[in-house]
């Protein structure tokens, strides 16, 4: 496994999530977004497995102070430009990957790993 969770420090999904892998001994590189952006190629491959439009956080506090509800925007160039915009955690091992807390799927992962 080759994990990466994309989250932020006080986002308590994140921590969560690195909790579950830590108790597991499942090592994971954490990507703080509130100081690294994520690349044009992590983002497409994140994409291969989940929808663009469930990457949004609609709920957060950039996305209402850019006004975006009303807008039309190019959403990929968005959450590259805006990582607080991307609804954490996003957990991805390779091409698969997951959006918020997903234990059920991760454990799949885990399982599959072993093989």
């Amino acid at each position: 496994m080759n994990l990466q969770i994309f989250g932020t420090k006080k986002c308590k999904d994140s921590k969560k999530a690195q909790l579950y892998f830590q108790e597991r001994r499942i090592p994971f590189q954490f990507i703080n977004l509130q100081e690294k952006e994520m690349s044009k190629g992590e983002l497409r491959s994140i994409l291969g497995s989940v929808k663009l439009d469930d990457l949004i956080d609609t709920e957060s506090k950039v996305y209402e102070d850019k006004n975006l509800k009303y807008m039309v925007y190019d959403k990929e160039e968005a959450l590259l430009t805006n990582p607080l915009l991307i609804k954490t955690p996003v957990v991805r091992d390779g091409k698969k990957a997951t959006i918020g807390y997903v234990p059920e799927i991760w454990k799949q992962w885990i399982e599959d790993s072993k093989k």
